[in-house]
């Protein structure tokens, strides 16, 4: 179950050097060992949800837009932020427009990777 959180985390992070503008908050690039364990906890809850859903889909995750990729990662983290913390701070469980550009371009990459590592691990049928 810790390597799917790992999958998410390893993700963000990339995704965060990638797309944010200037130099990341430290909390934003800190690695996995030192995640705080509810982080943890959420990070594999989302990572399970995208795999969920890719798999119920037959793996036809690659017709979305970008933007639907990248909302889907989204609004599965927020969910797991009103199941962590008891009153979130607005930013935290922003709409998909309230975030910052960057943020969205790092939820859809998250989703890519985890469908191209879900789909790299599929069984092959004969």
């Amino acid at each position: 179950m810790n390597e799917l959180g790992r999958i998410f985390r390893e993700a963000w992070i990339s995704g965060v050097f990638k797309h944010y503008p200037g130099e990341p908050k430290p909390g934003y690039i800190t690695p996995w060992e030192q995640t705080p364990q509810w982080e943890r906890e959420a990070a594999t809850a989302v990572c399970e949800q995208v795999r969920a859903f890719i798999e119920v889909t037959g793996g036809n995750t690659a017709q979305l837009t970008r933007e639907q990729r990248g909302r889907f990662v989204a609004i599965c983290w927020i969910g797991q932020i009103y199941k962590h913390i008891p009153e979130p701070k607005p930013s935290y469980v922003a709409d998909w427009g309230g975030l910052p550009a960057w943020q969205r371009e790092t939820d859809a990459d998250i989703f890519d990777h985890i469908e191209q590592i879900t789909k790299a691990s599929a069984p092959t049928t004969p």
